[in-house]
């Protein structure tokens, strides 16, 4: 039996096929989703699914018979139930008109098991993680932008101010220096008076 017959097989009973479909995936998600994040989901009468890690170890290729390195890894894990294996084996007959397995206790269905609601929880937190570090990432991001903006405008206002203060000192400068020239100029005419009051003498 492959996922459509078995969409197909209670399809009656949930009142069509798609919402068979739609109970199948849900399911289905559900239990890889709890037990990808860790914990072990438990079916009463039917098994457990769970999370097991194997540590890294050797083993021989069955073609060449070479001896082969293996990395740790992890891997699912189901456990029938005791029901489950009774009637497998036969120790207890399967029921015509009702459910093989039996239904769960009143009142513990009023919610989701804790291991679906864990695993529901864990992932809304990591998505809300994920968000505050990308929007962190974000303001950081137009922060430096923002700064380095302002340390080349503040550059450039700065090279503006130097530059009309080197040229006004460079104008001084080239002003004082013909005065000088017309000081020395005039030191000579001194000199030639000197030498008319000693001519007339």
């Amino acid at each position: 039996m492959n996922k459509a017959q078995l969409v197909e097989a209670i399809a009656d009973k949930m009142g069509g096929r798609q919402q068979a479909a739609d109970a199948v995936d849900a399911v289905l998600d559900a239990i890889v989703r709890a037990v990808v994040a860790g914990d072990r989901v438990s079916v009463t009468g039917f098994g457990s699914f769970e999370k097991v890690d194997r540590p890294a170890r050797y083993a021989r290729n069955p073609q060449t018979g070479e001896r082969v390195r293996v990395k740790k890894t992890s891997v699912p894990r189901f456990r029938a139930g005791q029901g489950f294996k009774d009637l497998v084996s036969g120790a207890k007959k399967l029921p015509k008109n009702d459910i093989a397995v039996r239904k769960a206790p009143k009142g513990s269905l009023s919610g989701p098991t804790a291991t679906i609601a864990k695993a529901a929880g864990k992932k809304a937190a990591a998505k809300k993680t994920t968000a505050a570090k990308k929007a962190a990432a974000k303001k950081t991001t137009a922060a430096k932008k923002t700064a380095a903006k302002k340390t080349t405008a503040a550059k450039k206002t700065t090279a503006k101010k130097a530059t009309p203060a080197k040229a006004a000192a460079k104008k001084t400068t080239a002003k004082k220096a013909p005065a000088k020239k017309a000081t020395a100029k005039k030191a000579p005419a001194k000199k030639s008076t000197t030498r008319k009051t000693a001519a007339r003498s």
